[in-house]
């Protein structure tokens, strides 16, 4: 029903910043999120962002990372800064659609976008 792809990701140096991309093949009226999953580790939630764009946010990225949505072009970013090794991840796009019968809800997931943090 929805497509979600991110792009941005890239090698870079600790300190330094990147921008990520969740560009949607639609729009996109519930909260959407970032996540990200290292090597051997579970996925986590790293920042979501509501339609009106109240955010939250990891405690780990709270203050280096800024999320944002641009509705009308139906794209979701995230902006980091000051990153360091331990933000090395995939970072992946997420939002669902629920409905009044939980049994219709729906996952959707970008297929991610590698960010690698050297020191």
């Amino acid at each position: 029903q929805v497509q979600l792809v991110e792009s941005g990701g890239a090698v870079v140096q600790a300190g330094g910043s990147l921008r990520l991309s969740c560009a949607a093949s639609r729009s996109i009226s519930n909260t959407m999120s970032w996540y990200r999953q290292a090597p051997g580790k579970h996925r986590e939630l790293v920042a979501s962002i509501s339609y009106a764009g109240y955010a939250d946010y990891a405690d780990s990225v709270r203050g280096r990372f800024t999320i944002s949505r641009d509705n009308a072009k139906n794209t979701m970013y995230l902006q980091m800064i000051n990153l360091k090794p331990e933000d090395t991840a995939v970072y992946y796009c997420y939002t669902k659609s629920e409905a009044l019968n939980p049994k219709y809800d729906r996952e959707y997931w970008g297929l991610g976008t590698q960010v690698m943090v050297f020191s």
